[in-house]
């Protein structure tokens, strides 16, 4: 259930920077800019209170979902030259939903 969770809130912060950067408020360009920072310090922040093991497992769960961002957003892009671009998002969220998955199943 918590992956699922983590799967909503990671593509509704997605979803909300795409949107405000081309809004024409120049601030928030500085706010998408800063998410990448934002996560960065995150982490810093949490290998104070973990182990070797714990930070292992979140630095490939970073890394498995940084590739998954690529495959949504690659995705979208290749297909909207074959298809429509509501039927790419669509085409290109299942491919993301298979990836994560798969990956969440071969990795542990």
């Amino acid at each position: 259930m918590g992956y699922v969770i983590q799967f909503i809130i990671g593509g509704t912060v997605m979803m909300l920077a795409a949107m405000l950067s081309k809004s024409k408020y120049l601030f928030l360009s500085g706010v998408i800019t800063l998410l990448p920072i934002l996560t960065l310090i995150n982490l810093n922040l949490q290998i104070h209170n973990m182990t070797a093991e714990s930070f292992h497992i979140t630095q490939r769960n970073g890394i498995v979902g940084a590739v998954g961002m690529v495959v949504l957003i690659g995705g979208i892009y290749f297909l909207t030259n074959w298809v429509k671009p509501g039927q790419a998002v669509l085409i290109a969220l299942g491919i993301y939903v298979v990836y994560m998955v798969g990956t969440k199943y071969l990795i542990t």
